[in-house]
């Protein structure tokens, strides 16, 4: 079969054995925001028509209202029983379908982490587990048994950057401020501090214009201020949490939760071909 992973920015697509080994892959920056004309068919005939005429099945913005065919929302609690059974097929082109998202109240949406959530569920073997998976939109899932059973978003990647573009703090960072442990930890350690998020974020710009923080040290303490709330807001309870995403993400998240006493298990990136073919084989595609 053929797995996609295609989001809003970036395109992964694997060729997987019948045992789901994965034996090909191919990449590239040509999301759905990237597709002016919007001729979703001619994409993936490009990237994987090679592969063709296996059956495709594909996970991500894809599937939303902004994509080739929006696949309607399955409700949490929902594990691969229920996401199969709700595949969207894409009109017009044989044998190729789109995984659900997954949303739940009070109100909250995922599309793309459910599949590679279902790509971990086997190594995470049964009981409860809390799972993140950082970036833009950082989603924080329990999963009890194989099954979703409730999911919180926190927009830490996006407030980072229109921080560090658009905010006050944008002209006082250098344009080669790079990676700075130590002051990533320093923000992780405000967290512990009176004041709150939003005190907080002033107290960058000030400590900058008072001579006591380094202006290279910004993006490095902006990032572990931002991920240090998420984690104490939304883990505080957890004794450990498995990780899911990119190294460097993951990384940078295993570090900041070692600094709340929190134990961190990382998985590999390629957990959405995984899921995709977990989906693909009990939806009998596969």
């Amino acid at each position: 079969m053929i797995a996609v992973d295609w989001g809003l920015t970036s395109f992964r697509a694997w060729r997987l054995a019948p045992d789901g080994t994965v034996q090909d892959r191919v990449a590239g920056p040509f999301g759905i925001r990237a597709l002016a004309d919007r001729d979703f068919a001619a994409v993936l005939g490009r990237a994987v028509g090679v592969w063709r005429p296996a059956p495709v099945l594909m996970c991500g913005m894809i599937g939303s209202r902004q994509g080739w065919v929006e696949a309607p929302y399955v409700a949490a609690p929902a594990g691969l029983a229920a996401i199969a059974a709700a595949l969207a097929p894409v009109p017009g082109i044989d044998r190729v379908w789109i995984v659900p998202g997954v949303s739940q109240d009070p109100p909250d949406v995922m599309r793309g982490e459910e599949t590679q959530i279902m790509g971990v569920t086997a190594a995470l073997g049964p009981g409860r587990h809390v799972l993140c998976l950082p970036g833009t939109h950082s989603k924080w899932a329990v999963v009890e048994d194989g099954q979703v059973v409730g999911f919180r978003t926190a927009m830490t990647g996006e407030l980072f950057g229109l921080m560090r573009a658009q905010s006050i703090l944008a002209p006082l960072i250098p344009e080669d401020a790079g990676d700075d442990a130590a002051a990533f930890e320093a923000g992780l350690a405000c967290v512990r501090a009176e004041g709150g998020l939003l005190h907080h974020l002033f107290g960058l710009r000030a400590g900058v214009l008072l001579g006591r923080l380094a202006p290279a040290a910004l993006p490095s303490l902006l990032s572990g201020l931002l991920i240090g709330h998420e984690i104490a807001e939304l883990a505080a309870e957890a004794r450990e949490v498995h990780l899911v995403g990119s190294p460097a993400l993951t990384g940078r998240y295993a570090r900041a939760l070692a600094c709340f006493g929190i134990a961190a298990t990382r998985h590999g990136e390629e957990t959405a071909a995984r899921g995709l073919f977990a989906i693909a084989r009990e939806a009998g595609i596969a």
